[in-house]
């Protein structure tokens, strides 16, 4: 139990990141990597919602035009990531087949190939036994894909402890089962964040907590226009296969890969969050049972020899869907000069290793030489609710 003067402490640091998906994992560990005297604090633990929820796919294919410098960068460095953060990450470049079932998607899967090979993306639009090849499961009935052998799919779990582990081997400290109530503002300038616990002192403050930041920023006049949207997920027992690319669809509605021991994780679904989760003791989100069953149609449907698999473990998976499906990247200066991160809409885990660049250069020197304009906070004046994501994972 804490005492009245363990509650007023003030412990002092550079940075104070709140959120330990793997946004603000890899950031603590950019800050510390640069010598800064870093505190990482999550309300449970590390990848405990979102980022240890995902499919957990690293991929360009099927970007956004603004997102793709950043995912091409990620990929970059998700080559050498595992040696850089002497941890696990499982991180495999297998491929993403994206397959169209009917001719309007094969329309859509088309048009992406080809905006993306203007991009420079090396990219393909398979047909016919050309898909098979690629990905023996698939079905036949596929009418053709777009694949992208660049893309691949890593461990969330492994990855963001071993962000974790190296921030803390350079000297980052970590609070984990403290959640973050408010914000400390001095003189115009964010100096640090309060707990339940003790008020953490720090001369700047990162917010990477996913579908919580809105609560920490709204006393300053700042809302992020998103919607809490929840995607059913499922993971089998181990079983052999043949090595295949990560899978899916069109319209995102069903996607597949299989992790390094052998267990095939699927998601699927998009429909708005009910707002009930259990602590158990860290968050869970059960799916309905008609989100699980129409779930498991359709990747039946695409992967046959799937149909009676032996399922391990059903979760949801909670989105902060933007209303134009790109995250915020700012500098939020009626908060303090809070740096923000949130509104990833379910595509962000890629992204994680540059985010924390991203962010790092923001907290340490305001600017950054990625190209994160397009991800400004006041892009949303004056814009009404309601979006549609189709490639997320």
């Amino acid at each position: 139990m804490s005492t009245s003067a363990e509650k007023g402490r003030r412990t002092m640091f550079d940075v104070a990141v709140v959120g330990a998906g793997i946004s603000g994992s890899a950031t603590a560990h950019e800050l510390a990597r640069r010598g800064h005297k870093v505190v990482l604090i999550d309300q449970y633990g590390p990848a405990s919602m979102a980022s240890g929820w995902t499919l957990a796919g690293v991929r360009q294919s099927g970007r956004h035009p603004a997102e793709l410098p950043l995912a091409q960068a990620a990929v970059g460095r998700w080559q050498t990531l595992a040696e850089e953060l002497d941890g696990e990450t499982h991180y495999r470049q297998v491929g993403n087949l994206r397959c169209a079932r009917t001719e309007p998607e094969a329309d859509r899967i088309a048009a992406i190939v080809e905006d993306h090979r203007q991009s420079g993306l090396e990219m393909s639009l398979l047909r016919g036994r050309a898909v098979q090849q690629i990905a023996p499961l698939v079905s036949e009935s596929v009418i053709c894909a777009s694949f992208c052998p660049s893309d691949g799919h890593a461990d969330p779990q492994a990855t963001v402890n071993s962000f974790v582990a190296a921030a803390q081997r350079l000297g980052a400290e970590t609070r984990s089962g403290e959640a973050v109530t408010g914000l400390v503002i001095e003189n115009g300038r964010a100096t640090g964040v309060t707990t339940a616990t003790e008020t953490i002192s720090a001369g700047t403050v990162v917010l990477a907590t996913g579908i919580y930041g809105n609560s920490l920023i709204a006393p300053y006049g700042y809302h992020v226009p998103y919607e809490v949207m929840s995607a059913t997920m499922m993971r089998s027992v181990p079983m052999e296969a043949p090595q295949m690319p990560v899978i899916g669809v069109a319209n995102g509605d069903t996607t597949l890969r299989q992790e390094v021991g052998g267990q095939f994780r699927i998601g699927g679904g998009h429909e708005v969050w009910d707002g009930r989760m259990a602590l158990d003791p860290w968050p869970q989100v059960r799916p309905p049972a008609r989100s699980v069953a129409t779930l498991v149609e359709r990747y039946s449907a695409l992967v046959p020899s799937l149909g009676d698999v032996r399922l391990d473990r059903l979760w949801c998976g909670l989105i902060d869907q933007t209303i134009d499906a790109l995250p915020v990247l700012d500098i939020l200066p009626d908060a303090g000069g809070v740096v923000l991160a949130t509104g990833f809409s379910g595509h962000g885990f890629c992204l994680g290793p540059v985010t924390g660049k991203i962010l790092a250069d923001l907290a340490e020197a305001g600017t950054t030489s990625f190209p994160i304009a397009p991800f400004a906070m006041d892009r949303f004046a004056g814009r009404a609710a309601g979006s549609t994501v189709e490639l997320h994972g």
